[in-house]
């Protein structure tokens, strides 16, 4: 009865640890280039809004799945094709708008999510000047 109990107990003992791994990234620069990964916006007019281009190109022999873009705040607002699948040698865009609501030097970030466990962080960064 002791034999069942500690094999049982080790069969859920290894469950829950299998449970807990997560998959490993794969290196994103060996799948996948980024133009515009960090952008500088440079001078600003505050209220202004203004928008950017991340472009992503393919340079693995796979196709690629982008899922889905998450902001860092309500001030920047992503749009791009989701679920769009980006053939070997091909690109997709990321639009990036941003609000213009910094008074001053700002940073903000967004992560963008790729199939393949896939993630980049890219930034834009700049300074929101008076009229």
């Amino acid at each position: 009865m002791k034999q069942v109990f500690l094999a049982t107990l080790l069969i859920l003992g290894a469950f829950v640890v299998n449970a807990q791994t997560t998959p490993a990234q794969s290196d994103i620069t060996k799948v996948l280039k980024f133009t515009n990964d960090n952008y500088d916006m440079g001078k600003i007019v505050t209220g202004k809004q203004t928008e950017f281009t991340v472009d992503v190109e393919n340079i693995s022999n796979a196709p690629v799945n982008l899922d889905n873009v998450m902001v860092g705040c309500g001030c920047t607002t992503p749009r791009y094709t989701k679920g769009q699948v980006i053939a070997p040698g091909g690109h997709a865009s990321v639009v990036l708008g941003f609000n213009g609501s910094a008074s001053g030097a700002f940073s903000k970030v967004a992560t963008i999510f790729f199939s393949g466990n896939l993630t980049k962080q890219v930034s834009f960064h700049g300074e929101g000047v008076p009229q």
